[in-house]
């Protein structure tokens, strides 16, 4: 691997799409980026971490470092947050850091990371005004929030999905 290549760090949360995330790793590599992807708990326990962690070349990340270990993640160059849920938005946005997810993605703000937040929020949560102060407060700082409604749609399943050739060009 090339020192020079740009990090990317994939952050999912427990929505729908993070099932299908092995789609979008393959997409910044063939760019050159180097992708590390950070999972909530939950989404976690939805995917199959080891098929990541091959397609990624790294170990997936859901726990926090222990304080005597080493950070394993190089620096970002951009964030990815996606999918990301209604409860993950307004926890970020109230500045929680109770998961390693949440702590990246409050790290990344102040930073000044290039950050692209994709939700996967139904219509009528959107319709909630934690929602929209939430969203309001994280663009005001800098991150890029993409419409739900033009990168995401349902599937013949009944469960939400991403187009994540919509999601990386944001990189």
């Amino acid at each position: 691997m090339s020192e020079s290549r740009r990090v990317a760090y994939l952050i999912g949360f427990s929505a729908p799409p993070v099932l299908h995330l092995d789609e979008f790793v393959p997409l910044p590599a063939s760019e050159g980026w180097d992708t590390h992807v950070i999972l909530s708990p939950t989404a976690a326990t939805w995917v199959d971490l080891q098929m990541l962690a091959r397609i990624s070349s790294h170990p997936v990340r859901v726990q926090p470092r222990l304080p005597h270990e080493q950070d394993p993640l190089p620096p970002a160059d951009a964030v990815i947050a996606a999918p990301i849920t209604f409860n993950s938005i307004n926890s970020w946005a109230a500045g929680m850091s109770d998961t390693l997810a949440l702590g990246i993605l409050n790290e990344s703000l102040g930073l000044g990371v290039n950050l692209t937040v994709a939700p996967c929020v139904k219509a009528a949560l959107r319709l909630h005004p934690a929602y929209e102060r939430s969203v309001r407060l994280l663009a005001s700082a800098g991150a890029i929030l993409l419409d739900p409604d033009e990168i995401s749609t349902l599937a013949a399943s009944g469960l939400a999905t991403m187009n994540w050739n919509l999601v990386y060009p944001r990189l």
